[in-house]
C-alpha cells in the first residue's frame, strides 16, 4: 500500500531535507511551496532599512525531480501557507491523485518581511502575517488532515519548531538576532504538537515536535551570506539533513512513539541514534 507524506515548504532547506529523507524510507512525497520553478524564488532581507528581495536557490520541481530519483513518486502541488483556499485545494490535489496522507510535516512559515526587525520595526499587517503563516493556517491545516489520518486508522504528525520560542536571542535583531514576530509566532506553534498529542494519540495519531537547533540553509545563507555555512564545519551549526534523518526515523519506527507530544532537539536525537 503506498504510504504518503505531505511537506509544507519543500522546495529548499529543512523542507527539501525531510522530503528527501521520508522519501528514502518509502513513502511518495507530496511537494508543497510558492516557488514553481528554479529562478523564481525570492525571500526578504533582515533590514527594515534596506528592505529587498532576494534570490534564493530551491523550487517544486526541483524536489520532485530529487524525490523521483530516490526511487520514489513525487506530487508537485503549489501551496501558500497564508491562504487557506490554496491550502484546501493542496489538500484536495493530494487526496485526488493519492487518497491519502500518511504522514503531515508542518514547516512552512511566512517569508514575508518583518520577520527579523526590531520591535518598533515591524508593521501590523507584517505581525498578522507572521501569525497567519507560523501559526494559525498551521493549525488549519493540521485540523484539516486529522480527520481523514484517524478514519484510516492513524497518522503522524510532526511540527518543526525552532529554539527562537524557547526564549529570546542571544542577540538583538539588529546584530543578528531572530525578530519578536519569529519567535512570537513560533511560541505559539509549539503547543499544536502538544495538544495533537493528548487529545488524539487514542485515535492512532503520533504527533513530534521537533526542534533543529542552529541549522545552516540556503535561505539563511542568501540573507546573511555565504559565510555562515562555516559554522556546520566547527560544529557551531547543523545542516537540513540532520532534521530530515531524524524525522524520518520518527515516521517510520513504532519505538519513536516516546518522543511524541514533547520536544525533541533533531541533533540531540540524530547523535544519539548514531544516524549519522
Amino acid at each position: 500500500m503506498r504510504k504518503v507524506a505531505l511537506v509544507t515548504g519543500a522546495t529548499r532547506g529543512i523542507g527539501k531535507a525531510c522530503a528527501l529523507s521520508l522519501a528514502r524510507a518509502g513513502f511518495d512525497i507530496a511537494v508543497t511551496g510558492r516557488t514553481l520553478k528554479e529562478g523564481q524564488g525570492k525571500v526578504p532581507s533582515a533590514s527594515a532599512k534596506d528592505p529587498r528581495e532576494l534570490p534564493v536557490p530551491g523550487s517544486i520541481e526541483t524536489t520532485v525531480a530529487a524525490v523521483r530519483e530516490l526511487g520514489r513518486e513525487a506530487l508537485g502541488v503549489p501551496l501558500d501557507i497564508l491562504s487557506r483556499a490554496s491550502i484546501d485545494q493542496a489538500l484536495a490535489g493530494v487526496l485526488a491523485a493519492w487518497g491519502r496522507i500518511d504522514v503531515l510535516v508542518n514547516n512552512a512559515i511566512y517569508q514575508g518581511p518583518g520577520l527579523m526587525y526590531g520591535l518598533d520595526e515591524f508593521t501590523q499587517e507584517q505581525l498578522d502575517g507572521a501569525l497567519l503563516g507560523i501559526f494559525v493556517n498551521q493549525v488549519y491545516l493540521t485540523r484539516r488532515v486529522l480527520p481523514g489520518m484517524i478514519a484510516q486508522g492513524g497518522g503522524t504528525v510532526v511540527c518543526i519548531g525552532s529554539v527562537a520560542a524557547l526564549g529570546p536571542p542571544p542577540v538583538p535583531p539588529s546584530k543578528g538576532g531572530w525578530g519578536f514576530l519569529y519567535g512570537a509566532s513560533k511560541a505559539a506553534f509549539h503547543r499544536l504538537a502538544e495538544y495533537v498529542h493528548l487529545e488524539h494519540k487514542d485515535d492512532g495519531i503520533r504527533s513530534f515536535l521537533v526542534e533543529p537547533q542552529m541549522t545552516v540553509t540556503d535561505t539563511m545563507a542568501t540573507v546573511f551570506g555565504e559565510k555562515i555555512r562555516g559554522l556546520v564545519a566547527k560544529g557551531q551549526a547543523f545542516t537540513p539533513e540532520v532534521t530530515g534523518d531524524v524525522v524520518a526515523w520518527l515516521a517510520v519506527h513504532p519505538e519513536a512513539s516516546t518522543y511524541a507530544g514533547r520536544l525533541v532537539s533533531t541533533p540531540t536525537l540524530y547523535k544519539d541514534l548514531g544516524l549519522g
